[in-house]
């Protein structure tokens, strides 16, 4: 089953007087959406039997749950103290997933700073290995996701999460288009871009795990260095355009999770997503 849902709570869900996150359950359902993303992106701070309070609302209202490990992750360093906390970062992350019954924990890679690309390639393979023996040794739920990212200087072109993606035959890239497109300075132009993209995928990890992956959408504004800020579909002049994607997860019967992170209309806009992929079924 295709799932669209938001990146955290829109502003509309606050402005309406709702204040916690287990009430957004039943606020998506309503409006036809049925996923939503937890964000642990400045830290792990959630208690256990809060976590397990929301888990059973948006069970009940039949939304998955995913989350975002925090921001802090860098598997691309040779510093022992810096790996460990990486590792950690993410093991936190999955062990609140568990709480919330969480499927899947998007996590960025890192940055290359100032090292050249296969190196920092080859330190982010081996902390990821070593972090996916441990969440096999702790027996957590989900998988662990690694992110496409939005700044040039950052790990996470397509090719190197694929990469990431090949340590373990279930694992599944979470793809941010609008991430894609910032890097690229506006690479997306339309159709054909999409389809590069959904090939390369399926050349790497087969079929089964493109129809699987996990979709990050939203229109970024872009410098010359990559990604700038989020904005909404509402914003004119901004790319990527999700239509042509919406139209080829039709054609290719594919059944990702799509979560929307447009600043602030973030449900508004998945449930727009959810409309264009419709419009072609």
């Amino acid at each position: 089953m295709i799932r669209f849902g938001p990146a955290g709570n829109s502003q509309s869900f606050y402005n309406e007087g709702f204040k916690h996150t287990k009430q957004a359950a039943a606020w998506l359902k309503e409006r036809g959406l049925n996923a939503f993303e937890y964000s642990f992106g400045r830290g792990v701070r959630l208690k256990e039997e809060t976590g397990r309070d929301i888990a059973a609302e948006f069970d009940a209202s039949g939304i998955a749950m995913s989350v975002h490990a925090p921001y802090y992750i860098n598997f691309c360093t040779d510093d022992p103290e810096k790996r460990e906390a990486s590792i950690n970062f993410l093991l936190q992350a999955m062990r609140a997933g568990t709480y919330l019954n969480a499927k899947r924990t998007v996590f960025h890679p890192g940055s290359c700073s100032k090292m050249d690309r296969e190196t920092a390639k080859g330190y982010a393979m081996e902390a990821f290995k070593e972090a996916l023996e441990r969440i096999k040794a702790e027996g957590l739920m989900g998988l662990p996701c690694p992110e496409t990212m939005g700044k040039i200087n950052q790990f996470g072109t397509l090719d190197e999460v694929l990469e990431l993606c090949t340590l373990r035959e279930d694992l599944v890239p979470t793809i941010d288009f609008g991430h894609l497109d910032a890097r690229g300075i506006g690479a997306i132009k339309g159709r054909a871009e999409y389809e590069a993209i959904l090939d390369a995928i399926e050349n790497k990890l087969g079929r089964d795990r493109l129809r699987m992956m996990h979709v990050h959408f939203s229109k970024i504004e872009h410098t010359k260095a990559g990604e700038k800020r989020h904005v909404t579909f509402a914003d004119e002049g901004f790319t990527p355009d999700f239509l042509p994607l919406a139209e080829l997860v039709a054609e290719r019967d594919l059944t990702p999770v799509i979560i929307c992170e447009s600043a602030g209309t973030q449900a508004e806009d998945a449930l727009a997503m959810k409309e264009m992929y419709e419009s072609f079924r």
